[in-house]
């Protein structure tokens, strides 16, 4: 490292996530035209490098194409040097142990290491850790969101082991927070699980939600439903919305200055028009598919990136295979975000019927 002159080819988001020191940054797109300002003796010694050693094995041979008689390129990229254990700089706030497992979010430019430490700080509210819950919750856990907060009162069965991944048969009558945050945990310890072991109601759901800056609704009951919707609207803060049945499935984002659920859904159906899944069965794959669309839109809604779901309903038909996209309005007359409407939490009727989610 004596006397060469190091020339970083990746581009600006990636350096952002650590490099060499004293390495001249020449992103690979303007090489040729700005290697002279970095570098004028054709006899200096060139060490080239990018994430994984090929875009700078490109910039060597350019080089010397170019007049440059000393030029060597970092076999294995940065990613090499930083296992080998080599000196490095970090510039970032995340670790090294952080920067090495978020490195495919951090080479995203709409992520970078800036998006990542704001899924570090994010605090994320799931209720239900069933079907939808444990795609949910182990998909927000891999990709780093700092806090995942698990709202359930419910133990595991071994019918649930059908769908509730996050679950397994060595933990038959385990409470499904405890459960969930085993493996949450076990996933990505930079995580940290609250556990709401409670029954949301009326009493508590203002105080248990006010700690999140976004739910995810995988309950499987309508009288929660319309609790959450209720209690989001007081508190400003946005659901993401997921349900499914047999073979189908939707998503959608509420509360965002778009629609509530009960703009769409002013009223619960009658108990004998929505059979729970013990009745009519649900595939189990089915809350896999919905629960991770649900993970995404909790995802950009934390970084503010791509186009919400807020104000479309996206239905999935799992036999057909097929996806549609419904625009919803706000009701002007919705019993709960309509004008002059004073919002009170209250209890819904147990009687309305149970929506199968888990």
């Amino acid at each position: 490292m004596g006397g060469a002159v190091f020339i970083d080819v990746r581009e600006p988001y990636e350096v952002s996530a650590g490099h060499i020191a004293n390495a001249i940054l020449i992103p690979r797109g303007v090489l040729e035209e700005e290697i002279s300002s970095g570098v004028e003796m054709l006899d200096t010694p060139i060490v080239v490098y990018c994430a994984g050693g090929g875009r700078s094995a490109l910039a060597a041979v350019s080089l010397g194409e170019l007049g440059y008689c000393n030029v060597v390129s970092i076999k294995g990229g940065f990613g090499q040097w930083c296992r080998d254990g080599l000196d490095w700089v970090n510039p970032s706030p995340l670790t090294n142990q952080q920067l090495d497992r978020y490195s495919r979010h951090t080479a995203l430019p709409e992520v970078g290491v800036a998006g990542q430490s704001k899924l570090l700080a994010a605090r994320v509210a799931i209720v239900g850790a069933g079907g939808l819950g444990s795609p949910v919750g182990m998909y927000l856990a891999a990709a780093g969101v700092g806090t995942l907060g698990l709202i359930d009162d419910d133990v595991v069965e071994v019918s649930n082991l059908q769908r509730q991944i996050m679950h397994g048969s060595d933990r038959l009558g385990v409470p499904k927070t405890t459960s969930a945050a085993q493996t949450i945990t076990n996933l990505n310890p930079d995580v940290e699980v609250v556990e709401h072991r409670v029954r949301m109601v009326a009493a508590n759901v203002q105080s248990i939600l006010s700690d999140y800056d976004v739910i995810v609704d995988g309950t499987d009951n309508f009288p929660t439903r319309y609790l959450i919707n209720d209690a989001s609207l007081l508190l400003g803060i946005p659901v993401i919305h997921g349900a499914i049945f047999r073979f189908e499935g939707q998503v959608s984002v509420f509360g965002v200055n778009g629609p509530c659920y009960r703009c769409l859904f002013p009223q619960p159906p009658l108990p004998e028009l929505a059979p729970n899944c013990e009745e009519a069965g649900v595939l189990g794959v089915l809350p896999g598919i919905v629960g991770s669309l649900q993970a995404m839109e909790a995802i950009k809604f934390v970084l503010g990136i791509g186009d919400s779901l807020a104000g479309r309903l996206l239905l999935y038909d799992a036999l057909e295979q097929e996806f549609q996209t419904l625009n919803i309005a706000k009701n002007p007359d919705c019993p709960t975000c309509g004008p002059d409407v004073e919002i009170r939490l209250v209890d819904y009727d147990e009687t309305c019927a149970v929506d199968p989610l888990r």
